[in-house]
């Protein structure tokens, strides 16, 4: 109790020093310039700072888990000349009190996981040509998010983002089309440099096209094959397709509603043999700041209940409850049904919101119940640059894992 009381005080002095001490400053706009010189020197620096306290409580484990972390991103976008323009960011994650948890390097294994190591790093480095009409392309190391990061993401939660060493090509010349292609080698990985699961060598190659153009919503479509040299398992290739948006029936009321499917197979060095599927399916009105959702996911298995629909490059802490338990998805697949409720505030709380999440867990082969879980959190703008979060997770375990109980106190500047 007396570590908790000491981490917390820390987590509230770090907190103050991050808004009252980090620096601002005055930023050049983005332009085209006639000089490379001028690309160099004319562009905008940017600054993020992160700092979290996070606690886990996990049946098995004597003692909670407790962190105590600070993010540092600190970047420079150039200008643009001729067509041409760079980024460069660096990312350092530093642990800020006793290393009272397993980092997965750490060798703290009397404490649970949490996957917040101490690296420093050049997060993204790439440069950009936009000198084909309504065509970007970049190659490099690039933080990448498509659509609702269900399959593509950055695991930007976690502080070590996950970035892929890539070249890409997007297209906006058809009229409310977006189109992205990607050649992934490379996959760098939340668990940082020193880990031997910190980077996975790859052959992947990644599509997806967005049409926007229906006053009912988005229709997205993408095939993401992957090649990972390193983890035969999470070779696949998977063919989706997305619906989503949202229909006004009153003043402040809306209908909102997604259906999505995808198809998933082995490829390239996988030994298996297996047809696997996705499917969500998620409907809820919205009115007056409120919002209520009920939704159900389902990720296949296969097989007889050995092989299961796998997101290898997916923010996995966004899906499936924020306390982490599938990770990665059991062999007999995983169906959940939530249901969400939110709330953003208005007129004097502006800025506040919240809200609340129960998962029911259930295999796809077999009908086993897992678990279930609550999650909750309260978030403020204080303004552009600064924010503050409470979050909270609770697992209640039943055919899987075991109880978890996680809870974090962040605070965020950006300039």
């Amino acid at each position: 109790m007396a570590q908790s009381n000491t981490i917390f005080r820390s987590f509230l002095l770090a907190s103050a020093a991050a808004l009252f001490m980090t620096p601002t400053y005055a930023f050049a706009a983005d332009k085209d310039v006639e000089t490379l010189a001028e690309a160099v020197t004319g562009g905008k620096a940017y600054l993020k700072v992160r700092v979290r306290y996070e606690d886990v409580d996990q049946a098995g484990f004597s003692e909670n888990a407790q962190a105590f972390t600070i993010q540092t991103k600190f970047g420079y976008k150039t200008a643009t000349y001729q067509g041409f323009s760079g980024v460069i960011e660096f990312e350092d994650s530093r642990n800020l009190a006793d290393e009272d948890f397993n980092n997965t390097l750490n060798g703290n294994t009397g404490f649970p996981v949490i996957a917040d190591p101490s690296h420093t790093e050049v997060n993204q480095a790439y440069l950009s040509f936009t000198g084909i009409e309504g065509t970007k392309i970049s190659a490099g190391r690039q933080s990448i998010n498509l659509g609702t990061q269900r399959f593509v993401g950055t695991v930007g939660w976690r502080q070590n983002d996950q970035n892929l060493d890539t070249v890409t090509v997007v297209n906006k010349s058809l009229p409310d089309t977006k189109i992205f292609y990607a050649y992934v080698w490379n996959v760098n990985r939340i668990f940082g440099n020193d880990s031997p699961a910190g980077d996975h060598s790859s052959n992947h190659h990644l599509i997806n096209a967005e049409y926007s153009g229906l006053k009912a919503g988005k229709i997205t479509a993408y095939a993401y094959l992957l090649d990972n040299n390193d983890v035969a398992g999470f070779s696949s290739n998977t063919f989706g397709i997305r619906f989503a948006g949202k229909t006004k029936v009153a003043e402040k009321t809306s209908f909102l509603y997604e259906l999505e499917y995808a198809s998933q197979t082995d490829a390239a060095n996988n030994p298996g043999d297996f047809t696997v599927n996705y499917f969500l399916a998620s409907g809820g009105v919205s009115f007056s700041g409120a919002t209520l959702k009920v939704s159900f996911e389902s990720l296949g298995s296969d097989n007889d209940g050995t092989v299961s629909f796998k997101t290898p490059l997916a923010t996995l802490h966004k899906f499936n409850g924020w306390a982490d338990k599938f990770l990665g998805t059991p062999a007999a697949g995983l169906e959940d049904f939530y249901i969400t409720g939110a709330y953003k505030f208005d007129g004097v709380a502006k800025g506040l919101k919240a809200a609340v999440i129960y998962h029911k867990f259930t295999s796809q082969f077999g009908d086993v119940d897992y678990g279930d879980e609550i999650d909750a959190v309260v978030s403020y703008a204080i303004d552009k640059n600064y924010s503050v979060a409470v979050k909270y997770a609770d697992y209640n375990a039943d055919a899987f894992s075991v109880d978890t109980r996680k809870l974090w106190l962040t605070l965020a500047a950006k300039f």
